[in-house]
């Protein structure tokens, strides 16, 4: 029987510990982290660099501010259960963070794509490296995760994982209003890697 492909980084998958921080640590924390999912003998993936977080209170653009339902029920599942839900016809997929039952999720915006790169682009078409996985949509689709994946562990999941790389240096984080959402737009609950051209919206100073 053929090995599976073994983890492409040296590096600590984050542990539950982690994902029960509150939620806005967590979105924060995760800028230069690395996810990886393996999709047959590849491992697609890359480097986070921008992050919305989406809290269980006081926050109506969260999805959990319906309260639970069949299609977020996983938002309400252990800290470190991956959710996934669709928009128009494509995904987007989030952390959840803190404890169970409160429905607080990471929405994961963009990465710096690095591995498996010809998979991401032959999911994504002929598209710039710098569009691949730049939006949460785009980075679903790169990554071939879709609501099938809804529910999966990203702390024990063999396939699929964040991770923390030790050798790779800490990246400035600056943190701006959310985009692309009409409820509570004021609140400073996105953090991005200023210095990355990989972003979904470029970064400006204000």
């Amino acid at each position: 029987m053929k090995q599976a492909p073994s983890i492409p980084i040296s590096g600590e998958r984050l542990t539950t510990d982690f994902y029960q921080q509150a939620t806005a640590t967590v979105a924060k924390a995760l800028i230069g982290k690395a996810i990886l999912h393996r999709v047959g003998a590849v491992w697609l993936g890359g480097w986070i660099v921008e992050t919305e977080a989406y809290l269980h209170v006081r926050d109506p653009a969260s999805h959990s501010a319906r309260g639970l339902t069949a299609s977020n029920r996983s938002m309400f599942q252990a800290p470190g259960t991956l959710y996934v839900y669709p928009i128009h016809a494509k995904h987007c997929l989030n952390a959840v963070t803190e404890s169970a039952g409160q429905g607080a999720a990471v929405l994961i915006r963009a990465i710096e794509p690095v591995w498996g790169t010809e998979r991401m682009q032959s999911h994504r078409g002929p598209v710039n490296m710098r569009r691949l996985t730049a939006g949460p949509a785009m980075l679903c689709q790169a990554l071939d995760i879709d609501r099938r994946d809804d529910g999966r562990s990203l702390t024990h999941d063999p396939d699929l994982g964040i991770f923390e790389a030790s050798e790779v240096p800490p990246r400035a984080v600056a943190t701006t209003r959310r985009i692309g959402i009409s409820k509570s737009a004021h609140r400073m609950l996105r953090f991005v890697d200023p210095q990355s051209p990989f972003l979904s919206r470029p970064y400006r100073k204000k």
